[in-house]
Formats: structure tokens, sequence, C-alpha cells
């Protein structure tokens, strides 16, 4: 905006630049300043030293997110192994896949929205408990009630 100032200033003075209406010309770069003042300049620091989280717990790292994408694509094949085939060896497989699945999501999101010490250990806390109700609370159904598997078929039959 400031360019186009000061080619609106140029050009009522008689001096009509060439791409006047150009874009390129609008661009806050081509200002000139009135005052003069002594260039700024833009300095960074490199820090050579070595990441904090190098070495064996990248490997681990590593290996988690392995294990996520597997049990992940592990869920993509239980669902028409559980539709064709139900049964008790894949009701608690859910269980166990389904939990194991919703506390590494959710864990993911509490560290990155979660921060301090306090709270963090809050956060795991929390999630622990919710995790190990959720797998006590399905194996439950699992062995009281009709099983995750049979009760997904009476919710798609009605």
């Amino acid at each position: 905006m400031a360019a186009v100032y000061k080619l609106s200033s140029v050009c009522r003075r008689g001096v009509h630049p060439l791409l006047y209406q150009s874009a390129l010309l609008a661009r806050p770069a081509a200002i000139l300043q009135k005052r003069r003042e002594p260039p700024c300049l833009l300095t960074a620091r490199i820090h050579s030293s070595q990441a904090l989280h190098s070495g064996a717990d990248s490997k681990a790292a590593s290996m988690h997110w392995t294990a996520e994408r597997v049990l992940s694509i592990a869920l993509l094949a239980m669902g028409p192994v559980a539709y064709y085939s139900p049964g008790p060896v894949i009701d608690y497989s859910l269980a166990a896949a389904l939990t194991l699945h919703g506390h590494w999501g959710i864990g993911q999101v509490l560290t990155d929205y979660v921060h301090g010490d306090a709270k963090v250990k809050m956060a795991n806390a929390g999630l622990f408990l919710l995790s190990t109700v959720t797998f006590a609370g399905l194996c439950y159904f699992n062995y009281n009630d009709v099983g995750i598997c049979k009760a997904v078929a009476l919710l798609w039959s009605k």
C-alpha cells in the first residue's frame, strides 16, 4: 500500500513509471523512505549441538510410530473379519485394539496441547485411568453381554 502511495506521489509530479499498474511495483520492498535509518541487519544464530532427543529415544519413537500404523491397519482388517466371523477372540481383540488406538491418539493430543509438568502428569494419569476403564468396560461387555461384534450387528440390523 505504501509503494502505491509513493508511486502516486511521483505520478502527480508528472513522471509516469512504465509499469504503474503492475502488481510487481505494489510490493513493500520498492518503498523509498523519507528519513534515513541505518539498515537493520537480520542475523540468526546457528547451533551445532545435537538434538535433545537423539540416540536410543529416536529408535523408540520410530518403533512407536510403526506400531501405531500397524495397529491402524489391523483395525481396518478387523472390521470385515468381525462382520463375517464374530466371536470372543475378535471381540477381545477389538477391545484391546480400540483401547490402545484411543490411548495413543489422545496421548498425542495431550502431548500437543498440555504444557507444564504438573498439568502433563495430571493429564497422563487421567488418560491411563480413562484407558483402563475403557478396556475393563469393553471386556465386561464382551463377557456379560453379546460382545462388540454382535452389538454392532444388532445396531445395523434395525
